[in-house]
């Protein structure tokens, strides 16, 4: 039986191998960035392709690249899988180290194969379920206190008043908690659940209200496209809304497939998100996207994408839920693993960064060239999206796309309104500040 496994495995990655040799993106991603993206025809694969560099972290002190009048160093490293970025009100910065639970049963060769796959890309690394709160020193070092251990594959933090609010992929925990505390002991109380069956997307994001009275929490689907029955999908690809005194929930939007960034846009004070799409349909479809989100708002997943394209391969079609369907604001390509939004708002960037969005690219594991893999800068006006991403941190892989040296994930502004990211392959986080 093992050696036919073994079998198995190598004729499937034969296959996948010379389905991804023919599978080369018809549009350049550059024609899926912004407010009308290109969309193709899909496709439909027995297998998909899937193409991730091999890990290869960064060697001799090595780094990303910046873009022009930007400079960039490592403030922490040997951390445990760094995936969200907080800042409390005295500087301090919260690192959640997480990955997810593997409480997803193998019930199809994709999910096996492309577990082997990411795993040698390391972004398979394990987390450290816990919290590491980084304090800058009188000397300028960041220090490293293991702030909260024992959490369930956490993911969005929040502190507000006394309080410090985990999402985890069960639930969302309150704990005790005061601006230069560096150690958590208490044992904290659920505020409320989440829902965690299968959990195919595991990640809880999480955002507080400007009023400081609900939570929103985005929540990822069981699957692509509703494979696994849309019983498994009970209050999943949506974004709950939850109210920090009582802990009562509710959709507030729903019909988003993977919602794994949220932040409130601080001109209109509008929520946003961003969102990652379905698979398995071609190396540029679907985008991943940036969008404000409407109180109520249906986005699409699993019956539409980018608005009212209709998904073929969903058994149950609900033509009046398509017809309601709203289109993103702003596509940032296909497949490019959006995972950290932050809006900045500093002054320790250059003045063009004021006001704009930052996201990270985690990076494609479905796509030949690849996508993502970098933090870009979408400029807003008005409250809205006024222009092209701009590549801001790469050099993530090499040249050739055949060894990985880290992924971007979580974002956010140090006290001197520099841009730090999370990187969970190279267990780093960067700093980016004006080039003096």
């Amino acid at each position: 039986m093992k050696n036919n496994a073994n079998l198995f495995m190598a004729i499937s990655l034969a296959s996948i191998t010379l389905v991804a040799c023919s599978d080369k993106a018809s549009i350049d991603n550059n024609m899926q960035i912004g407010n009308n993206p290109e969309l193709p025809k899909a496709q439909n694969f027995l297998v998909p392709p899937m193409k991730v560099p091999n890990f290869a972290g960064w060697a001799n002190n090595a780094k990303p690249e910046v873009a022009p009048g930007l400079k960039i160093e490592r403030i922490a490293d040997n951390l445990l899988h760094p995936r969200q970025l907080y800042t409390v009100s005295n500087g301090d910065i919260l690192v959640v180290e997480s990955n997810g639970p593997g409480e997803e049963a193998t019930t199809t060769p994709k999910q096996l194969i492309a577990s082997k796959i990411k795993g040698k890309s390391g972004k398979g690394g394990k987390g450290g379920n816990r919290i590491t709160l980084l304090h800058q020193n009188a000397t300028g070092q960041w220090e490293k206190h293991i702030l909260l251990e024992g959490l369930h594959s956490p993911f969005g933090v929040q502190v507000v008043g006394n309080a410090l609010y985990v999402a985890n992929t069960n639930n969302i925990m309150k704990y005790p908690f005061i601006a230069g505390q560096t150690k958590i002991t208490d044992p904290g109380v659920e505020l409320a659940d989440l829902p965690d069956t299968i959990n195919h997307h595991w990640t809880k994001s999480m955002v507080v209200s400007p009023d400081q009275s609900k939570l929103y929490v985005g929540v990822g689907s069981n699957s692509n496209i509703g494979e696994n029955g849309l019983e498994v999908e009970y209050r999943r690809a949506a974004i709950l809304e939850v109210d920090i005194n009582s802990g009562a929930s509710r959709i507030y939007a729903s019909g988003v497939r993977n919602p794994t960034g949220l932040q409130f846009e601080p001109v209109s004070n509008k929520l946003w998100a961003i969102a990652n799409e379905r698979d398995e349909i071609g190396a540029s479809l679907v985008p991943d996207y940036l969008t404000s989100i409407q109180d109520g708002g249906f986005y699409g997943w699993p019956y539409s994408y980018y608005g009212q394209n209709i998904d073929t391969r969903v058994k149950q079609q609900r033509p009046d839920l398509v017809k309601k369907a709203l289109k993103p604001d702003y596509a940032l390509g296909s497949h490019v693993a959006a995972l950290g939004l932050w809006f900045y708002n500093g002054t320790g960037l250059p003045a063009q960064y004021n006001g704009g969005a930052f996201v990270s690219n985690h990076g494609s594991w479905d796509r030949s060239p690849l996508s993502g893999y970098d933090v870009v800068f979408i400029p807003f006006k008005d409250g809205m999206p006024s222009g092209k991403a701009m590549p801001i941190v790469t050099g993530f892989h090499s040249k050739d796309e055949s060894k990985l040296f880290g992924a971007p994930v979580g974002l956010t502004q140090d006290r001197t309104g520099a841009l730090l990211v999370a990187d969970d392959v190279g267990n780093i986080i960067w700093r980016v500040s004006a080039q003096q």
